[in-house]
């Protein structure tokens, strides 16, 4: 598999290639303007060739001319598009990827708006028609701490059933703390000056809380497809972030909280 990586901003872009895997070609084709996102994701990729355990073989093709969109699709040199960078262009992205014939991985959320959500969706049914795949990067999947959580909710004579919920009183409460600042591969993460600027970043409904909300649903439901047009209603909600910050109670973390009710 040949890879391509588009205008990386955040650290998932990298985190990608941290270990080798055999299917995937040591060569990736890099398009990007130039700046700070794909300078930090270049560093991280050479981090990870040149450590002394198990460093990866990574050979790095990079374009960063003011067309690097144009340029990458009319290369069409790769077989899967990776995405993860300023949200606000990310839904754009998906659907040119996918109208010019690449598979897409793309970093949560897809659409951080109810125009782009409208796009996204028009970029699943060109991909199902193309016969393409497009998907989420949804890695809390594969925690291992979610999956024995998982394991333990099935077994009913340790956990029971899950009871009917109610907006007062709701069957299932998740809650993330997520932090501005942390250690991604040994090294302190600086995040791009877009990150706080949630017209560019999303609100956290549409960022972390996604996490939240795909693992109720794997985790309560595993053999069921969720409908959102039909098996799910909005009955109430509200943001507690000031919308001129990323913020809720302090410069170095939000806390994101989710209630279902079943």
């Amino acid at each position: 598999i040949e890879v391509v990586v588009l205008d990386p901003g955040h650290f998932h872009a990298s985190l990608l290639q941290k270990d080798a895997l055999a299917v995937i070609n040591d060569t990736i084709r890099i398009y990007a303007p130039e700046g700070i996102g794909v300078n930090q994701y270049l560093e991280s990729i050479d981090s990870y060739n040149h450590r002394p355990k198990s460093p990866t073989t990574w050979k790095k093709q990079v374009y960063t001319g003011e067309d690097y969109l144009q340029k990458m699709l009319s290369d069409h040199k790769g077989d899967v598009v990776i995405l993860a960078g300023n949200n606000q262009k990310k839904t754009r992205y998906i659907i040119e990827s996918i109208k010019a014939g690449y598979n897409v991985l793309a970093d949560k959320p897809l659409a951080i708006n109810s125009q782009d959500f409208q796009l996204l969706t028009e970029a699943y049914q060109l991909a199902q028609q193309k016969g393409l795949l497009l998907y989420d990067l949804m890695t809390e999947r594969y925690d291992i701490l979610n999956i024995i959580e998982k394991e333990l909710l099935h077994q009913t004579e340790l956990f029971g059933e899950l009871q009917k919920g109610s907006p007062d009183n709701p069957s299932v409460i998740m809650e993330s703390v997520h932090h501005f600042f942390k250690k991604v591969s040994g090294k302190p993460l600086v995040r791009p000056a877009w990150y706080y600027d949630i017209a560019q970043q999303g609100e956290g409904i549409a960022d972390v809380t996604t996490h939240l909300i795909d693992l109720i649903n794997w985790q309560c439901f595993p053999d069921e497809a969720i409908h959102y047009q039909s098996d799910v209603k909005v009955l109430s909600a509200k943001s507690l972030a000031n919308p001129q910050s990323h913020w809720q109670s302090s410069a170095n973390q939000r806390k994101q909280t989710l209630s279902l009710f079943i």
